[in-house]
């Protein structure tokens, strides 16, 4: 009677969401948490999935939507008692890594690039262009800090020690981050912390990933031949569909290529 009935006899559901593109607060970046939320919560509460598997293809971003995205990821799976699988396309690099550290496990492709665990700060100093062209910067602040590193003045010895120090505070999250989700996992390699980034099996080899493998393959191993995929993914909105970007798209587009290109991508 059960093979008779197609809707008594379907195979575990694995909620598959694809998290693609740089990390960031805009509303025109591909992840952030205000845009993801949504599809985070369907892909684990709708049609009781057994598992769920993180796609990703990110060279990272912002660290604070990058710890919201994984926290959320954590929290449904403790709450529902989901296994979450990642698997690393292109690259899961500095923020693309902490979303891949949210999983139980990690699966990459040979050529995956994995890691970049450190912070960066970039900017320009344009006070040289500006008095050259007889322009004169005026700031006025009712306190000391107010005009940190303005990128008109020159720079300021004490500013960039306190930029340091901010970057070292905020690499020592990513690094617990890592850590506490990775565990015994780590090879324990000096390098592992330093901004370095690896390819395929070196990654597996440091404990950065679990091994080579692919979703469907995998998660058939994992779950049984008759295992079915249910797709999650932000949506682009109707301008984007239809190829009508504005100004604003085409900086952001210009800003992930960059962030890409810095692994060869």
């Amino acid at each position: 009677m059960k093979e008779r009935i197609p809707f008594l006899n379907r195979g575990p559901l694995v909620s598959v969401i694809r998290l693609k593109g740089a990390i960031g607060t805009g509303s025109r970046t591909q992840l952030n948490d205000e845009a993801l939320a949504p599809v985070i919560e369907k892909a684990f509460r709708r049609g009781k999935p057994k598992a769920v598997a993180l796609l990703i293809n990110s060279p990272g971003g912002s660290p604070v939507q990058s710890s919201l995205i994984a926290a959320r990821i954590r929290r449904l799976a403790e709450e529902q008692e989901i296994p979450v699988h990642a698997f690393v396309e292109d690259v899961a690099a500095s923020g693309g890594y902490w979303l891949a550290s949210a999983a139980d496990d990690i699966w990459i492709d040979e050529a995956s690039i994995v890691g970049s665990i450190g912070v960066i700060s970039a900017g320009f100093g344009a006070h040289v262009l500006l008095s050259r062209q007889g322009v004169e910067r005026r700031v006025h602040t009712s306190g000391k800090s107010k005009s940190f590193l303005d990128p008109f003045l020159p720079e300021k010895p004490q500013d960039v020690e306190r930029l340091k120090s901010i970057l070292e505070q905020m690499h020592g999250v990513f690094e617990t981050q890592v850590t506490s989700r990775r565990g015994d996992k780590l090879s324990g390699d000096a390098e592992l912390f330093t901004g370095e980034f690896w390819l395929g099996r070196r990654a597996v080899d440091l404990g950065l990933a679990d091994g080579i493998g692919h979703v469907v393959p995998k998660m058939k191993e994992m779950y049984g031949d008759k295992v079915r995929f249910a797709q999650y993914g932000r949506k682009r909105g109707l301008f984007q569909r239809f190829g009508m970007t504005l100004a604003q798209d085409a900086v952001s587009t210009i800003e992930e290529r960059a962030a890409y290109a810095r692994f060869g991508l």
